[in-house]
């Protein structure tokens, strides 16, 4: 069981992964290709798209898919962590997007990654499921 404060930022949090998915293939694209760190080897715009979708498919898990919610949770809280660096490389690069137009700017945004991965893991019960996995070892 699930709590409805759980349920609803869990759904809240897919919406907004759906959302940034759908801005990542349409009208953000180049403000999402600002992000890309210049030493990623991969070509800007496939890392903006395949981003985008990813963050389609999880937004829509984390909505759709209530069984899995533990799972999905640790997958999302992963891939927030994976993208951290393209925020950290928008701050070290000054890179401008998304109205971040200042170094302070820049480095307020970086504690909000965080939050995401904290907000992954909560609205999913998947730090108190892994809580209660340790417990029931001991």
């Amino acid at each position: 069981m699930t709590s409805p404060a759980r349920t609803i930022g869990r759904i809240a949090l897919g919406s907004v992964l759906l959302l940034a998915g759908t801005s990542h293939l349409t009208f953000a694209r180049e403000e999402f290709a600002a992000q890309v760190p210049p030493w990623v080897p991969v070509d800007t715009d496939t890392v903006v798209v395949g981003s985008g979708l990813v963050e389609l498919a999880l937004g829509g898990a984390l909505v759709a898919l209530p069984k899995q919610r533990v799972a999905v949770g640790w997958v999302v809280a992963a891939f927030f962590v994976a993208i951290f660096p393209g925020n950290i490389s928008q701050l070290v690069t000054r890179t401008d997007a998304f109205g971040l137009d200042s170094d302070r700017a820049r480095a307020i945004r970086l504690v909000f990654q965080p939050l995401l991965v904290v907000w992954a893991l909560w609205s999913t019960g998947a730090w108190k499921a892994w809580r209660e996995s340790r417990v029931s070892r001991d």
